[in-house]
């Protein structure tokens, strides 16, 4: 499955919010290695070389248009690197102080139990903090499987997408934390975005949710699809002289292993 960098950022300012909403919580002093776990285009990793300037601050994503657009990034910067990497594979050394995901486990399934590995295997000290969509159940992603499951579509996109079963409530990261020896918090916040233009929720998905469908259909296709679910997504998110407003539901953890 390919990405687009430039329709990731399209909406910036409300995808980077939560990454800062969960980093303000990392209260890490000078941390040796700090790793972003599905980094994207970079720009949000950066900020964390910027936050932590001694610290070796790495980058890892399985896409390859991803990381091309975060090279640039690293240039003049030796301390930031940026890797292509299936972070399901992924281990923490014996160096890595800081583990950020954000917006990248709903991606991995069973990435509870990768999360149980990470963080018995990180040393005391170290700070984990992920943040993950919570809206599975919302109206853009139910019409959206609701969609591909239809008898036109089921052939080539059935069972093709997750629903809740993605990610975890909020009490569940809580609890892997606690268990694994942290001291934690776990919250969620619903944003309720103002998204502008027309058909601005079909926008929004674009860059996100609709990335497997478009890439098992043909163009022809994908624009016969995105036709149809353009017309759900316009009853179920009306447009307003002030845009379409867009409930954004995140789920957050962050915690510190005990010394």
């Amino acid at each position: 499955m390919k990405w687009d960098p430039a329709k990731y950022v399209q909406f910036g300012d409300y995808r980077d919010r939560p990454f800062f909403d969960l980093t303000g919580r990392i209260h890490a002093d000078r941390p040796v290695q700090v790793v972003d776990l599905g980094c994207g285009p970079g720009n949000l990793t950066a900020t964390l070389a910027d936050r932590w300037p001694d610290a070796e601050v790495v980058g890892l994503d399985s896409s390859e248009e991803m990381l091309a657009r975060a090279a640039g990034r690293a240039e003049g910067n030796p301390a930031l690197r940026f890797e292509l990497a299936d972070i399901s594979e992924w281990k923490p050394s014996g160096e890595t102080d800081v583990v950020v995901s954000n917006a990248a486990l709903q991606w991995v399934p069973g990435h509870q139990d990768l999360m149980r590995t990470w963080l018995d295997a990180l040393r005391p000290g170290a700070w984990f903090a992920l943040q993950v969509p919570g809206n599975f159940n919302a109206p853009s992603h139910a019409l959206l499987r609701e969609l591909a499951g239809s008898q036109r579509w089921e052939p080539k996109l059935g069972g093709m997408l997750r629903g809740g079963e993605s990610v975890g409530e909020p009490a569940e990261y809580l609890r892997l934390m606690l268990d694994a020896g942290f001291s934690a918090d776990a919250w969620e916040t619903t944003y309720l975005q103002v998204l502008p233009g027309e058909d601005a929720v079909l926008e929004w998905v674009r860059g996100t949710a609709m990335r497997p469908v478009l890439a098992a259909l043909s163009p022809g296709e994908g624009a016969e699809f995105e036709a149809e679910y353009a017309a759900l997504l316009r009853d179920a998110y009306p447009q307003s002289g002030h845009g379409t407003v867009y409930p954004f539901r995140r789920i957050f953890a962050v915690g510190c292993r005990n010394q």
